[in-house]
């Protein structure tokens, strides 16, 4: 049976501490942890450190801050290494996990999942990208997603006086909204994140796995009643077709003052306000609306999971340091620093007093993550969902190129099934 042993974990200022020994001969061990850039603020992880130094007294952390780019190279060559130098727990993106669970290169933390952190409670959209099959491999640690930003004076001035609940209202209300030279909603053509909430919610998906399969289901009825969706809502606005919200940025276009409602982060209210300081007061949030008024709309959950190593030599202390950070206290003060949804659906309270973030953690709480296979990332290399969004509105029927967009999904995921 398995003894955890107590851990002291370290940060050292200088992020490079090295193994030491105690007042009393008390042997410390490194522990090395690999986190992103602006993923925890350094004040976060000082006092975190205090924290666990104070309760744990045999490991030392080593915390390295990484850069999103080159990560995944990186990580998988730090999985393949064959000295005992490299990093002991890693935050990896959501949806980065299958690719390092492919090669078997992760610990399986099942046990502690269910028997000491919570799993049935966390958020689905960063579970289930780190789970294969029944083994969990990557342990969530913080999401976030997209909600609806909006403009009050322009909601009050079109007579809408609360946010809509339901599909149905969102189309009617953003219907009045589009009036005066106003945009409604500025949605682009090519915004596929946000088109993958509406399948999912008609209960479609991108991609589906039968016998050991994966293939494109785009063109089932689900999904293309998502798609339709999706083709009302963007022509109440001038989003344009052949591009998606980065070309233009879409905080630009809100902020020039026309525009009544985004689909984005709520993050990206600074940049609008940036651009457009009199809206600073003006901005409202509310999570993407559903079908029915009991439950938000399903939503992209991107974030971030933390996984270890199969080739670390402190497997055990590792464990203790996952469980910290993603244990219920330093994940809700991680939440409410950095705003962030907490990764438990049970801990969304903590973030209830900040409008933008409550708006995520209820939109979290049905969120989803691309299909989860290693050989996503293939798919959005040359994304054939974006040219198919364009098709169809530009008028292309959709049955028709939604086979075309799901074969080629198909040969991307399995090349010898296209």
């Amino acid at each position: 049976m398995r003894r955890r042993l107590l851990a002291l974990f370290c940060v050292s200022a200088s992020l490079a501490a090295g193994c030491g020994v105690l007042p009393g001969g008390n042997e410390r061990h490194t522990v090395t942890v690999w986190l992103m850039k602006d993923s925890a603020s350094k004040e976060f992880l000082r006092r975190f450190t205090e924290d666990f130094e104070r309760t744990h007294k045999s490991i030392r952390l080593d915390i390295r801050i990484q850069q999103w780019t080159g990560i995944v190279d990186k990580v998988q060559s730090a999985l393949k290494a064959q000295s005992k130098d490299g990093p002991d727990v890693i935050e990896v993106g959501n949806t980065q996990v299958p690719q390092y669970v492919e090669d078997g290169r992760l610990t399986d933390m099942t046990l502690e999942s269910a028997r000491d952190w919570g799993m049935s409670h966390w958020l689905p959209g960063l579970a289930e990208p780190g789970r294969d099959n029944t083994q969990q491999y990557g342990i969530p640690w913080y999401a976030a997603n997209r909600v609806v930003i909006y403009r009050k004076d322009l909601f009050e001035k079109a007579g809408i006086d609360a946010p809509p609940k339901t599909r149905e209202e969102w189309l009617s209300d953003t219907q009045k909204l589009n009036s005066g030279g106003n945009q409604g909603i500025y949605l682009a053509g090519q915004d596929w994140y946000t088109l993958s909430g509406f399948i999912w919610d008609e209960g479609g998906d991108l991609a589906r796995e039968a016998e050991g399969r994966w293939k494109g289901t785009l063109d089932t009825p689900a999904a293309l009643r998502g798609m339709e969706f999706y083709r009302r809502l963007q022509a109440l606005g001038r989003g344009p077709v052949g591009a998606d919200e980065e070309h233009p940025p879409q905080a630009g276009v809100f902020a020039d003052g026309k525009v009544a409602q985004i689909v984005a982060v709520p993050g990206l209210a600074q940049a609008i306000v940036q651009q457009n300081p009199a809206l600073a007061d003006q901005l409202g949030y509310f999570p993407v609306p559903g079908k029915t008024a009991g439950r938000p709309g399903t939503v992209f959950t991107g974030g971030s999971d933390l996984v270890v190593p199969q080739n670390t030599d402190r497997p055990y202390d590792a464990a203790a340091v996952v469980g910290a950070l993603a244990g219920a206290k330093w994940d809700t003060e991680l939440a409410r620093t950095m705003n962030y949804v907490p990764n438990k659906t049970t801990l969304a309270s903590a973030v209830a007093g900040a409008e933008g973030v409550a708006a995520m953690a209820a939109g979290a709480a049905h969120g989803r993550a691309t299909p989860s296979t290693p050989q996503w990332t293939a798919v959005e290399a040359d994304n054939p969902i974006k040219e198919y969004m364009t098709r169809v509105l530009r008028g292309a029927d959709p049955a028709t190129e939604a086979r075309r967009a799901s074969r080629r999904i198909t040969e991307a995921l399995a090349p010898d099934l296209g």
